[in-house]
């Protein structure tokens, strides 16, 4: 009697052990389940921080290229705009100078009026002449020209109106009659206004 009952309690603790591990069985899967689950969503978390920070360097490196482009440009466009102002200055430097010689031109041109009306010395006026013709190659030399003045159409980019006169025909009217002082140019830029008279 005591032998059956025996059996019958190892049969039921046989029979718990096999509860008891298919409990912790289980417990243990639903734990791996939760912890496969939490691993899952730490790699998704991790990944999107990365394509985060992935996509916020590439809009940086996007604006430091626009940036750096930009800078480029400006400064290409600076050297261009200052070889250009230094031509300029080469071209244009001896500007002063030149109108101090064209200065001296008015002046051999008011001598050389007075002599030519006047009846001395011949060699004189030749002389004159002479040093006259070489100041006028000068200039040409130096790049500069006389503007011409008398029958042009007036333009106020070009001309300086000392004042208007009665046009004799319509043929004048808006043009150059007679210049007060000649003009001169230097390589295309005007260095000295002629001042004109104009017809009306």
């Amino acid at each position: 009697m005591k032998r059956g009952t025996g059996q019958h309690d190892s049969a039921k603790d046989s029979e718990k052990d096999i509860k008891d591990n298919l409990t912790e069985n289980s417990d243990n899967s639903a734990k791996e389940e939760v912890n496969k689950d939490s691993g899952e969503q730490e790699d998704i978390d991790e990944y999107t921080k990365l394509k985060s920070e992935y996509d916020e360097l590439q809009k940086s490196h996007e604006d430091l290229n626009d940036s750096f482009l930009r800078l480029n440009a400006e400064f290409d466009n600076f050297r261009k705009r200052t070889i250009k102002e230094k031509a300029e200055i080469i071209k244009n430097g001896g500007e002063r100078v030149l109108l101090n010689i064209i200065s001296l031109v008015d002046d051999f041109e008011r001598a050389l009026d007075s002599l030519h009306q006047s009846e001395d010395k011949d060699a004189m006026l030749e002389g004159m002449d002479l040093i006259y013709s070489k100041f006028i190659s000068f200039l040409k030399q130096n790049g500069v020209e006389e503007i011409e003045s008398v029958g042009m159409p007036f333009d106020a980019d070009t001309f300086e109106a000392v004042t208007t006169v009665p046009a004799q025909d319509e043929s004048q009217k808006g043009k150059v009659i007679d210049c007060i002082q000649k003009g001169y140019k230097l390589n295309d830029k005007i260095i000295r206004f002629p001042k004109v008279v104009v017809g009306e």
